[in-house]
């Protein structure tokens, strides 16, 4: 960490003042750098298994880095025959199958944009993206099809496209793409209503390198499996990139998804390594039952997405005898503060600023570039030469121009850093909630009202009852339906840890939290919720 100190003689809460890490190659293609690399390394060894089940007699589909090389040159060239040409985007809505990865990386080929979705979005959802986007092309699952993507002019079936990969191409040439060619269009709901574009570079990859060792301990002997599907940009990075760039084994499951369902695949996959939202591995800890003490060949799972509840590490580490490692990240910048293997986990901190990041907490209603000292809070920000960092927002500079302050880019994370570099999270400043003028980071509360032994989960948001008075509103998912506790025990157990104007004024029993498709809790939906 970078020693500037204050005239207090503390340190001020900066790692570095601009990205330490090796600079990225003049010429960079994901595709090219990464998969046929290890394809002329390791032909033979398995890059890919795609699960369906945790049974024996479930089918899994192996593919060699060879086989995963010949696949993307195939798709590639189709997509060059079919008329997408560098710079056009490609918007990839099919169902969770292998296909799904091979379309993104043989965008990266042939230098056009892969801009992935999900397939449970909405026409309406849909309509505004391709509006915003206006791809040339939709690769597209025929039973996910959408009327808002039929005006795109090349419709591509992905069952006809898949037949296509088994087919080999041995005149293939890569793009010749720089690190800032655009490669990746992905949209994030933010805090606005409509969905903003993510722009990313081929330098993204380039950029990944530093969690290898700050947050994985990745070999190319690892068996890494994530937990998510093809479109998250979570799976994209860390269940593919990073394991593919590192020449191990990826391993991703498109069958059954119940908690209980992750321990024996991972059991059957001699997987090494598993990534996931915390909600899912505390719903594998509470519904898996014995299965998740048997886990002889996984080192570590990681954590990523969303805030941990309390007790996660310990809970992890006594049922499987491994630890848990947490990280930071975000679309904008994935993950960029974690620990791992060589950054021992501090209680209350996420871990520290990956190698060569540049991380600094500025002020947060002050303009000013000047870090804080040590342990105020202020906003995370990352420096702008980080590879990792988007090339920009799509079509939104007014938004892009507000999330930099000079060469520093500000993500909406409320933080402090300590005297060895470790951070400690407050919350998103678009979570933080205000009643009366206080500023409250939801987590605090939600982490009390799970402590109560009749609460399975619970989520925190500020409403308004009437105009001009908001008040804080809690939801609650009972550990046992048919018993839920009464408001009355829950206000009394939460006026008794936390402050007056902390505790929730509303509590509202509800079978679920409003959550992603890969499990991260999304407190915007919550407001609708509330009928007052």
């Amino acid at each position: 960490m970078e020693d500037t100190s204050t005239s207090a003689g503390h340190k001020r809460a900066i790692s570095a003042s601009r990205f330490e890490g090796s600079p990225c190659p003049a010429h960079f293609n994901i595709t090219r750098d990464i998969i046929s690399e290890a394809a002329a390394t390791c032909p033979d060894k398995i890059a890919l298994m795609v699960v369906t089940g945790p049974n024996e007699t479930d089918p899994i589909e192996r593919f060699t880095y060879a086989e995963l090389e010949a696949a993307i040159q195939a798709l590639a060239s189709h997509l060059l025959k079919s008329g997408v040409t560098r710079g056009d985007r490609v918007m990839i809505r099919m169902r969770n199958t292998p296909t799904y990865a091979f379309t993104v990386f043989a965008c990266f080929a042939i230098g056009a944009i892969a801009l992935p979705v999900s397939d449970q979005l909405t026409d309406s959802e849909l309509h505004i993206l391709a509006t915003d986007a206006k791809p040339s092309t939709v690769v597209f699952s025929a039973s996910v099809m959408s009327s808002a993507l039929q005006s795109a002019p090349h419709l591509i079936d992905a069952e006809e496209f898949r037949s296509l990969s088994t087919k080999s191409n041995l005149d293939f040439d890569y793009a010749n793409t720089s690190p800032n060619d655009p490669a990746l269009l992905i949209y994030t709901s933010g805090t606005t209503a409509r969905p903003k574009g993510v722009l990313h570079g081929h330098q993204m990859a380039w950029g990944r390198r530093p969690m290898a060792e700050g947050w994985y301990g990745l070999t190319p002997n690892d068996r890494l499996m994530h937990a998510g599907a093809f479109n998250w940009t979570f799976t994209l990075g860390t269940g593919l990139i990073d394991p593919w760039m590192a020449g191990a084994t990826a391993i991703i499951n498109t069958g059954p998804r119940d908690p209980d369902i992750w321990p024996k695949l991972l059991k059957r996959t001699d997987a090494t390594l598993f990534a996931a939202v915390p909600g899912l591995i505390r719903q594998i800890l509470k519904y898996a039952g014995s299965a998740v003490t048997d886990l002889p060949s996984i080192r570590h799972a990681m954590i990523a997405g969303d805030t941990p509840p309390n007790g996660l590490f310990e809970d992890w580490q006594i049922a499987t005898g491994t630890p848990l490692y947490e990280a930071l990240g975000m679309s904008e910048i994935s993950t960029y503060i974690s620990c791992g293997p060589n950054v021992p986990r501090r209680p209350g901190a996420i871990g520290r600023p990956q190698a060569g990041r540049a991380v600094a907490i500025l002020p947060e209603t002050d303009p000013s570039t000047k870090p804080l000292p040590t342990g105020e809070i202020g906003l995370l920000a990352v420096h702008r030469t980080d590879p990792g960092l988007m090339l920009g927002y799509w079509n939104r500079n007014d938004e892009e121009r507000e999330v930099f302050r000079g060469e520093w880019f500000i993500g909406g994370d409320l933080a402090e850093m300590d005297q060895d570099g470790y951070i400690i999270h407050h919350g998103r400043d678009n979570d933080v909630m205000k009643p009366l003028g206080y500023r409250i980071a939801p987590q605090e509360i939600e982490d009390v009202l799970v402590a109560h032994s009749g609460v399975a989960e619970a989520a925190c948001t500020e409403v308004e009852i009437k105009n001009g008075v908001r008040v804080i509103a809690a939801f609650i998912v009972p550990e046992h339906p048919t018993s839920p506790p009464s408001e009355a025990d829950l206000l009394k157990h939460a006026s008794a840890n936390l402050a007056a104007y902390k505790c929730p004024r509303i509590i509202h029993i509800v079978d679920t939290l409003p959550r992603t498709a890969n499990g991260k809790l999304t407190r915007s939906r919550l407001a609708t919720r509330v009928n007052t």
